[in-house]
């Protein structure tokens, strides 16, 4: 029964929390404070917070992708015409859903096929379109130390690296713990195997009574 109900409880969807970059434009700064509201509402948390003005070489070097489109310069030029908002926002795929909320590119279009987004509301123009989101995962943490030098993301571990990890240092003392478990068969099994975890954690320091003798060579 303990070995169906580990399974039931691992069978379970992770969630890994993640990190995006959100920007209120110069031409919603205005309705940042409805903005704010709106994204703690959706199940965001706001890490990083800060007002900035870019200068238009630090606006190239943030759409650095964009760099050679015909939009170029007037998105530089628009993008440091006053102050933005910039913040680090928190949760389960937290790049995708951003992009969601605040809706296509486009303010025009956004009116027309998600009239609910952010950028439908808050938007003017296809090239004042009021926010920013981070396009993957890999620009957010770009984007995120251009805008907060001193943040510090750990990136995810890679499946391959969780497996081994796994396989040295977990499944030897779980399955230690299991055996134990079943030769003393314990009235309430899983406080039993919480209890034998915590004491047997081989990253633990271990406490000893008494001297410990050196071994002579």
């Amino acid at each position: 029964m303990l070995g169906n109900a580990l399974m039931e409880q691992t069978s379970h969807p992770r969630i890994y929390v993640e990190r995006t970059l959100a920007i209120i434009k110069p031409d919603a700064i205005h309705r940042a404070e409805e903005i704010e509201y709106t994204i703690l509402k959706t199940g965001f948390i706001i890490l990083q917070k800060r007002n900035v003005q870019l200068s238009p070489e630090q606006c190239s070097d943030f759409y650095a992708d964009q760099y050679g489109k015909l939009f170029f310069p007037n998105l530089t030029a628009f993008m440091s015409s006053g102050p933005i908002m910039a913040l680090t926002l928190a949760r389960d795929n937290a790049v995708a859903h951003w992009k969601s909320i605040i809706g296509p590119a486009s303010s025009t279009k956004a009116r027309e096929t998600h009239p609910e987004c952010l950028r439908a509301k808050y938007g003017t123009s296809d090239l004042k379109n009021a926010l920013h989101g981070s396009e993957s995962f890999h620009a957010a943490v770009r984007e995120i130390k251009f805008m907060f030098p001193n943040s510090v993301i750990e990136p995810f571990p890679s499946r391959e690296s969780t497996e081994e990890y796994l396989s040295r240092y977990v499944n030897p003392v779980l399955q230690c713990g299991l055996t134990e478990l079943c030769k003393e068969k314990p009235l309430n099994p899983c406080i039993w195997l919480a209890d034998w975890l915590i004491k047997n954690n081989p990253n633990s320091p271990q406490i000893y009574d008494g001297v410990i003798v050196e071994e002579q060579e």
